[in-house]
């Protein structure tokens, strides 16, 4: 599982490109335009470039870091038996608003699964800032690190994505099932603030479905 490929090119999946190059992993980033638009992007980050179909077919692993409200362009057949990282976020006032979702009925990673119904879905890295993505990560140094919290209902996909976690230097707390997700959505005490293992279980223990902290906290409390 050395090949990553990702959907969506801006400042979080290149970001995350860096990490896992430098942690030996082969990565094709990918957009929704032609490949042609990252040719300075790949320059910069020395990765493969790549149509989202070829960026999905080089990839044993794919990350999704897109708008959530395109989940649903995704290419299901295509993903069929892949494990994907599903790294969006529900923003009413980009996305629109979903009744499932403000209603707290499901959330955005069961959505996902739903859609990608043959894929292996694992909820990870939609709780980190871009530009926190590098420089929160120690992956020479395990003390003291960052926690990313993870939720999944295939046990032997995350535990793929703990060994990938670790080697580009973070930490990490499974949450258990993808209908548990939602504690760390946006606006939820554990969402995008660096926290270590024991106080990002604190926070996710905080959580409540009906509670949102303050719009954008999240960018004024980051430490």
């Amino acid at each position: 599982m050395k090949k990553i490929g990702i959907i969506g090119a801006g400042f979080v999946s290149q970001a995350y490109t860096t990490l896992f190059m430098r942690a030996g992993y082969q990565v094709m980033l990918s957009n929704s335009r032609d490949k042609k638009t990252l040719f300075s992007v790949a320059t910069r980050l020395n990765c493969q470039i790549g149509s989202q179909e070829e960026a999905i077919k080089f990839g044993d692993i794919i990350l999704v870091a897109i708008p959530f409200i395109n989940y649903t362009q995704l290419p299901a057949e295509l993903l069929s038996g892949k494990i994907v990282l599903d790294a969006t976020n529900y923003y009413p006032a980009r996305d629109g608003h979903l009744g499932q979702l403000d209603n707290h009925e499901t959330t955005t990673s069961e959505l996902v699964a739903k859609h990608l119904d043959k894929s292996r879905v694992v909820k990870v890295f939609n709780a980190i800032l871009a530009k926190d993505v590098i420089k929160d990560a120690k992956p020479n140094d395990k003390s003291d690190r960052r926690a990313i919290p993870i939720a999944g209902d295939d046990l032997a996909a995350k535990q793929i994505v703990f060994t990938l976690l670790e080697s580009i230097g973070y930490d990490y707390v499974d949450v258990g099932a993808l209908s548990n997700s939602w504690r760390f959505e946006r606006a939820k005490p554990a969402y995008c603030i660096p926290l270590s293992r024991q106080r990002l279980n604190d926070a996710l223990a905080q959580a409540s479905k009906e509670v949102e902290v303050p719009h954008n906290s999240w960018q004024t409390n980051n430490q």
